[in-house]
């Protein structure tokens, strides 16, 4: 259990006085803080025995059965990612990142990285910029934002997509349309995926400046990561044929919270690295002529908006 946890009005009402029994609640406008007498200088982490594999956070999910997935990412994850994001994107020091995801989204984590781990600004827009295109636009421009992270509903809704292309554009979230990301050619384009299970981001794609394809793919493998497409009994698939993709290395999550079932049954040994995980993802893709990945959906009913994963199972048992 965590010794000191931050939460606003909202989050404590929303538990409850119940959940709240056995807690010390510090209001911080009245009383003294609890962490007053502790030293102003961060502890060393070696000394309090704390490691990479600790986790870094729990993001809930969609479930099928109607039950949120609470999805434990640990510190080396969020690292791998942050170092694969200094070479992919190219951020830096002068850079200016923009956090559009909410926090309840794991797409917020990928834009904390990408800012703190190169020490560039992260801008935080509120509320009306997000929910608004055209606002949107002016406030990337009006603070000169280099690097953005979008979800392609965001930008197929509006009249002028351009107007929110930012110097290095990210999609994510969902499969974005191929006359989208020609429209936006000003920017540097490229297209991730991943799920939640494997901090955020797995495969990436960089849009070329010649590009004329009737599909985006989802691209490769970001570094240590490891992807593979395997049939019904767990074989690969032939070159070019369709299969689950399973994703393994330094981003696969540790599991679900409180779900050693459904862990054990989603994450499973690797029968190809010794000592590695994989992840099921549902996911259904096949390789290109070229190498790259081409999503085609899922293999079950599993659907997204906006990039949120909704599982109609989950919907179906509250009504």
């Amino acid at each position: 259990a965590p010794r000191l946890l931050l939460a606003d009005a909202a989050g404590r009402a929303a538990l409850g006085p119940e959940a709240l029994v056995d807690v010390s609640v510090v209001d911080l406008e009245t009383a003294t803080p609890a962490w007053a007498e502790l030293s102003a200088s961060d502890p060393e982490p070696r000394a309090l025995g704390l490691t990479a594999r600790h986790l870094a956070y729990v993001i809930y999910t969609s479930g099928s059965t109607g039950t949120p997935k609470g999805v434990m990412v640990e510190h080396h994850s969020l690292v791998n990612l942050g170092l694969a994001q200094l070479v992919l994107f190219g951020v830096c020091s002068n850079s200016r990142v923009v956090q559009f995801a909410s926090f309840g989204f794991d797409a917020s984590a990928w834009e904390l990285v990408m800012a703190f781990g190169a020490g560039a600004a992260l801008h935080l827009p509120a509320d009306e910029f997000r929910q608004a295109s055209n606002k949107l636009s002016d406030y990337l421009r009006r603070e000169a934002i280099t690097h953005a992270t979008l979800p392609p509903a965001l930008l197929q809704a509006s009249r002028e997509p351009g107007c929110l292309a930012s110097q290095v554009l990210i999609l994510a979230g969902e499969l974005p349309k191929a006359e989208l990301v020609r429209s936006l050619a000003s920017a540097s384009i490229v297209n991730a995926y991943g799920p939640t299970e494997a901090a955020v981001c797995a495969t990436v794609w960089s849009c070329p400046d010649d590009f004329d394809g009737p599909v985006v793919p989802i691209g490769r493998p970001i570094a240590n990561t490891r992807v593979y497409l395997l049939d019904g009994h767990g074989g690969p698939v032939p070159f070019g044929a369709v299969g689950e993709l399973y994703i393994g290395g330094a981003g696969v999550a540790r599991g679900y919270l409180n779900r050693p079932e459904l862990t054990a049954e989603r994450f499973i040994a690797s029968p190809f690295v010794e000592g590695d995980r994989l992840y099921k993802t549902g996911d259904l893709a096949r390789y290109l002529p070229d190498g790259n990945l081409e999503f085609l959906g899922r293999n079950d009913d599993q659907v997204k908006i906006r990039g949120f994963r909704i599982e109609p199972g989950e919907i179906a048992a509250r009504l």
